[in-house]
């Protein structure tokens, strides 16, 4: 059975359903009397019952929408009221309430039908009691039933409406704190990348340059010169600040590159990104050299980020990392066979409207001398490719 959960009713029109379904039955069971009708005691009996039997199920708290229990209680109303209707025709003024009733209690596909049993039965006990046949006969209730659909389809309508604003308000909080704390983690460890470059390109290669002048002014003085100790006390000190400084370094850099090399850091976010829907294979070309932490920062964050695109936009269910060592420059290949897009799309709009995250990339690459290219169309999958330079003697994190 098709459920339907609403909030509770506000108390004010609650009162005044209460009120005016009362209020009917009330007047019903006078009118009976005043009128010297037939039956007048039956009539106020059976209104007396239908009465305690709808202030027991408003009480109750199992009688909710979409629940037997409303359903069961609906019924009980309907055929007090139908025993009503047979004894006085005034009770047809008690099919407005319930039309309400019906429609809040009911799923929509037995509210509605309810509501036309409900509104022909009321014109049914016009023709019952001989009552003149006019136009308003007629119309008068289907009037009713219309204006009490009407009002209640608007507010599940409204209702609906709140719920989802609702829903995409918090989804947005939750989407800005998920940012907000998203760019914090970012700019943490840009700041961290940031500081190991400077430190390994100013203040290790200095070090580094001041031990090798102070080594062969070291060499070319005589062991016992005066000035000699107090170059090799020199060169001592240049050599534990260097080693100093490469600590920091190595603490600055990014977890999966302090425990292991690049090879390996790729290796693990391949495995990271493999899952039933998506298989990502990674592979190594060329004889591995040791390159700058600067290097391996970069080309671990660009495969990051493109992997991150395909397993969030691409749909794909295949993508390949390869890392290629060349003579004189280092590359990275992120492919898939996912949906693509257009490539005249801007990068800047790529990244409003899909996070692509290309203008950081290339940011990344043009710092260090390189070139980003991206290939893709719709419905053909994408290629990311990073081509850095190779450091003149392909020195290593640990080289100065």
């Amino acid at each position: 059975m098709e459920t339907r959960v609403h909030p509770p009713v506000a108390a004010a029109l609650r009162l005044c359903l209460h009120g005016l379904l009362l209020g009917l039955l009330a007047l019903t069971a006078v009118r009976a009397f005043a009128d010297d009708g037939p039956h007048p005691g039956a009539v106020t009996a059976v209104a007396g019952v239908l009465a305690a039997v709808y202030g027991a199920g408003a009480a109750a708290g199992s009688v909710q929408p979409g629940t037997r229990a409303g359903a069961g209680w609906l019924a009980v109303l309907g055929v007090l009221w139908a025993a009503l209707l047979v004894l006085s025709p005034d009770a047809l003024w008690v099919a407005f309430p319930l039309y309400f009733l019906q429609l809040h209690l009911l799923p929509t596909r037995w509210g509605l039908p309810a509501v036309a049993v409900t509104a022909c039965a009321a014109i049914a006990s016009f023709l019952l009691h001989g009552q003149a046949v006019t136009p308003g006969t007629f119309i008068g209730p289907l009037l009713g039933a219309a204006v009490a659909v009407a009002t209640v389809l608007g507010y599940e309508a409204l209702f609906r409406e709140s719920e989802r604003r609702r829903e995409l308000i918090e989804e947005l909080v939750a989407t800005r704190a998920e940012l907000a704390d998203a760019e914090r983690t970012a700019g943490t460890l840009a700041e961290r990348e940031r500081l190991a470059r400077e430190i390994h390109d100013t203040l290790a290669q200095g070090l580094s340059s001041i031990q090798l002048l102070l080594r062969a002014a070291e060499r070319a003085l005589p062991e016992d010169a005066p000035a000699a100790a107090h170059v090799h006390r020199a060169r001592e000190a240049a050599q534990d600040n260097l080693a100093e400084a490469r600590r920091f370094v190595r603490a600055l850099t990014p977890p999966d590159l302090a425990n292991g090399s690049l090879t390996a850091a790729l290796e693990r976010l391949s495995a990271r990104s493999t899952t039933s829907a998506l298989t990502v294979r990674f592979a190594v070309s060329g004889s591995p050299v040791e390159l700058p932490t600067p290097y391996e920062v970069a080309l671990l964050r660009t495969a990051q980020s493109a992997l991150a695109n395909t397993v969030r936009h691409a749909g794909a269910g295949r993508a390949e990392i390869t890392l290629s060592f060349m003579d004189t420059s280092v590359s990275l290949d992120v492919v898939d066979d996912g949906r693509g897009f257009a490539q005249d799309v801007p990068a800047a709009g790529a990244t409003e409207s899909g996070g692509f995250g290309l203008p950081a990339m290339r940011s990344r690459a043009r710092s260090l001398g390189g070139t980003l290219s991206v290939e893709s169309a719709p419905g053909q999958g994408t290629a990311v490719a990073l081509t850095l330079p190779l450091p003149a003697g392909r020195y290593g994190r640990e080289a100065a």
